[in-house]
Order: structure tokens, then sequence, then C-alpha cells
């Protein structure tokens, strides 16, 4: 095998990757939201759970993409240890897919249906059309990339040397072993299956061996997903462990039939001229049958991996945090924008608690200065500024990866909600420094201005309080605008009130002009509140459409 042959060799696995990769990127943007959502709302339903699990493989063509977003919707609690055995016993028979493909005698038409597809990707002005020509242009390129490969490898069939390796696989074991250590090399079982065809089409190895590398494939595409699951929570480790008891339990039980029965034979006959259909027929045989009789065993595959993996300590926030980063970082993006909505609102929902609590705490420093519970309004204040950067920083990452227009505006909304919090989390400090200055320089505070410094509590307070309330969209925007409008009107009457106190000599100058600034930020809390408003209703809506797909 010459250095012409290598690169031949090179080229070809890199334009079967490119075109794998093509069709599932393009197959999910096609999809949409919909599949994610299913997979969200997914009952306990054994057989729907594996039709869903085999449908989503099969049209985004990789089972460790569809078990990596599993085991992150379990990590974030969006779905249960149980619902993922169904899931993955289908995602097991979906990835066969690829290879029946593969299996497709169209080595002379593959340019035609690569040019064809860049054709619609180049001049379509649909989105939806861009997308199928995607799909269609990576079949053609994977189709010319395995044709490649296996035209390269043809010169390997006078080598003894190369023969003496792919005999050595007959060897159950051996063979096992060599497709499990390749394909968590390459981290992906369709594409090490493709290069198993490769080698088969170019008569360098026998289905009598191939079957053995190829249940070892099986186990190795597990490496992905337990990858993906260092740094989750306890389920979501199981989850991995489920996938791998799955493989492992059918490898086991094909071993054996391969090796007391014959068949391997039977397999041969049905395409006794397409070596690459053989491994394609019994790839899908292997993880139908499997599925089959694992399937009435599923609670108990869950009951096993809590064993193997028993509940350790409580998940931090922490933990979330580096995971959701982990898979926002990961090769693969389907689910990504569930898990980031779902992290979001929760950072979301904890900035409001700190938030409230520092106008709360604020108010009080006013009526009554107190240095602990001032750093505390600072330390929260701090909180409060770290969850809207690092939430920012998720939303800046998520929206880099393609999403439905509803999924983006969405993760805009929740950028402008977080914009707003913060800006309320600001003026409650300002609050907490004015009390600071006023204690410390020892001014006076008239009775009539700690009056309406009560009034301006309760004022802010019901405010945020509106999104404690299940509110119809009509009821939370008007109790909003009322709010707002009493907040704006109450401004103005205590500007006037001031000014006559100073006026009437009642007040210190000092004081005046540090109360003038306090109603400003007052002023300001309020139309941050009607900002929130709307965006809490458009964020509800939007939320319901999404979990009912696109």
């Amino acid at each position: 095998m010459g250095i012409e042959n290598i690169f031949a060799l090179l080229g070809g696995l890199a334009l079967f990757l490119y075109g794998m990769h093509m069709m599932s990127i393009n197959l999910e943007g096609i999809a949409g939201n919909k599949l994610k959502s299913i997979l969200e709302k997914l009952t306990a339903n054994r057989f729907l759970g594996v039709f869903v699990g085999a449908g989503i493989t099969a049209l985004i063509q990789s089972s460790s993409a569809t078990t990596v977003m599993v085991v992150s919707f379990v990590n974030s609690g969006l779905m249960t240890l149980q619902q993922t055995v169904w899931i993955i016993m289908g995602a097991n028979i979906g990835t066969t897919i690829t290879g029946q493909l593969i299996a497709l005698d169209v080595g002379l038409i593959a340019p035609l249906i690569a040019f064809a597809g860049v054709v619609m990707v180049m001049f379509s002005k649909s989105k939806k059309l861009g997308f199928i020509g995607g799909i269609v242009a990576g079949l053609g390129i994977l189709f010319i990339g395995m044709g490649i490969m296996s035209d390269s490898m043809l010169p390997l069939r006078d080598s003894q040397a190369f023969i003496n390796l792919m005999t050595t696989f007959k060897n159950p074991f051996l063979g096992i072993m060599a497709g499990a250590l390749f394909t968590a090399v390459i981290q992906s079982s369709s594409a090490s299956v493709g290069i198993l065809q490769a080698l088969a089409l170019s008569g360098l190895i026998g289905l009598d061996s191939a079957v053995y590398v190829l249940f070892g494939q099986n186990i190795g595409t597990c490496i992905t997903a337990v990858l993906a699951s260092i740094g989750t929570n306890r389920n979501a480790k199981r989850t991995t462990v489920i996938h791998l008891l799955f493989n492992i339990i059918g490898t086991i039980i094909f071993m054996v039939i391969c090796m007391t029965t014959p068949f391997v034979s039977v397999m041969q006959s049905f395409t006794p001229t397409n070596p690459a259909a053989q491994i394609a027929n019994v790839h899908t045989v292997f993880n139908i049958t499997t599925t089959l009789l694992l399937l009435p065993f599923g609670n108990y595959l869950a009951k096993l991996a809590i064993l193997i993996l028993p509940d350790k300590k409580k998940e931090t926030v922490e933990d979330e945090d580096r995971w959701l980063d982990e898979i926002m970082n990961s090769n693969y993006v389907l689910g990504t924008s569930i898990l980031a909505i779902h992290y979001i609102g929760q950072e979301i929902a904890e900035m409001y608690k700190l938030v409230y609590e520092n106008i709360e705490m604020s108010f009080d420093l006013l009526q009554n200065y107190d240095e602990d519970k001032f750093e505390k309004v600072k330390m929260n204040e701090d909180r409060i500024d770290q969850y809207n950067y690092q939430s920012a920083k998720k939303i800046s990452k998520v929206l880099s990866i393609e999403q439905s227009y509803k999924e983006v505006k969405v993760l805009n909304d929740f950028f402008r909600t977080l914009t707003n919090l913060e800006r309320i989390g600001d003026h409650a400090m300002n609050f907490a420094e004015y009390a600071q200055t006023i204690d410390k320089n020892e001014w006076d505070v008239t009775d009539a201005a700690r009056n309406e410094l009560n009034l301006m509590k309760n004022d802010c307070l019901n405010g945020l309080d509106i999104f404690r309330h299940d509110l119809s969209k009509e009821e939370l925007l008007v109790k909003a605008s009322s709010i707002e409008q009493i907040i704006d009107d109450s401004t103005s009457k205590y500007r006037s009130n001031q000014i006559q106190r100073m006026n009437d000599h009642v007040c210190q100058i000092e004081t005046a002009i540090l109360y003038s600034e306090l109603l400003s930020d007052y002023e300001r809390i309020g139309d941050h509140i009607l900002n929130l408003a709307e965006l809490h209703t458009n964020l509800h809506e939007l939320q319901i459409e999404l979990s009912q797909g696109d």
C-alpha cells in the first residue's frame, strides 16, 4: 500500500465523516424543536420511548448525539432515569440506518447526488429547502468518501501481514476489543461501521470476523456518553451505565449465537454479493433483537444501574454550571437550547429572589442602618452581578448555535430580563449606600420622609410580588402598569413635598440632595417592573409554543 493509497484513504475518511456531519446538522435543523420537545415531554411508555429514540437517531444519524442529549436531560431533571432506558434502546436501533444507507450500491450516481444537494443549498432561497439540500449533499459526499476508502484499501488484499491481522479478528475477544477501541477513539459507531463496510467491500475482511468487530463497535460507541457524563449528577451517570449494559449484554448474547449456530452463514445468504449489506443487516438484527430481549427488563436495567452507582453526595449549582458549559462546548447541539432555557430560567428565579431581598433590606437600612445588613445587601448584589454575567455568557454560547426563531426570541427575552433585574439590584444597592452615607454623616431624616420611604418600599415590593402569582397576561400587564403609574405619581408628589420641606427649613440640604437621587432610583424601578411584566408575558407564551413544538 503506497503513500498515494494512504492519502486517498485519509481523504475518503474525511469526506465520509464530513458527509455524515452535514446530514446530521441539516436533519436536526429541518426537524426543528419538535424532536427536542418530544423527548422533553416523553411519557413512561416503553414502546413510545423506543420508537422516539429510534426515530430521532435515524434522523440525526448519531446515537452518540441522542445519548448525550438524554444524559443532559436527566442531569437537568427534564427526564427520569427510567425514561432513558427506552430512548437508549431505540437509539441503538436508529443508528443502524447509516449502515443500511452505505450498503446501497449507488457509487456511480454519488457525485450526481452531491451535485444536486449543492445546487439546492446554493440557489434555494427557502431555509427549509436549504436544509434538505444539505442532507442530499451530505449523503452524496458520504457515498463518495466510502468509494474512495474502499478503492484505496484494495492493494491491502495482497499484503499478507494485513490479511493475518484481519484473520486474528476471528477470535471473538480480539475482534470485540479492536472494534470497541477503534470506535472509542473516533467516537462514532456509524463511522466505524462504515469503515468496516469499506474493508468488507475491498475483500479484506469476511463476515465471520467482521461480526465480532461489529459487536465491539456497539460497546465502543458508549465512550462518548461516558465522557459527556463527567461532572454530571448521579442519575446522568447511571444513564451511561444503562447504555453500556445494553450493548455488553447484547454482545454476550450474540457472541454465543455466532459461536454455536450458523448465524453468520444465514446472514450471508440474504445478500451473498454485497458484503456491506451483510454487515449492515447484522448490525440491525443485533440492535433490534437485543432491544426485544431486554424490553421487558428495562426497569431492572435502571435498578441495576442504581446498584452499580448508588447515591453519593448532593449535587451543587456549580456542578450544574460546569455540566451546561461542557454540553455547550461539545460537538452535540441537539437539546442545548432546552437545557439553556431550563438552567437560565432557574438562574433568573434565583436573581429575582436576591433582588426582592435587597429591595426589602435596603429600605430597612434607610430607616435603621445596620452594618451587617449592609454587608448582606452588598454580598447579594455581587451574586446578582455574577448570575447576570454567567447567564449572559450562556445565552451568547447558545445563540452561536443555529436555533429556531422562537428559541432565539426566548433567549433574547431572557437576556433583557436579566438586564432589568440587574438594574433593579443596582438601585437597591444605591439605596443601601444612601443609608450608609446618612449614617456616616449623622444626617437627619424627617418623619415625613420616613413615612414616604415606607410607602416607596411597599410600592416596589408590590410591583415585584406580581410575578409570584399565576396571573393572566392581561392581569399582569394591568397590575404592572398600575404600579408603574403609582410610582410615577408618587415620585412627583414626594419631590414637591421635599421642596416644601426645604423651603420650610425642616431638612438639611445634603439630605434633600440625596433624597432627590433616591427618588430617581425609585422611579426607575417602576419602569423596570413594567418592562419585566411585558417580557414575562412574552416568555410565557413562547415557552408554551416551544413545549408544543414548532
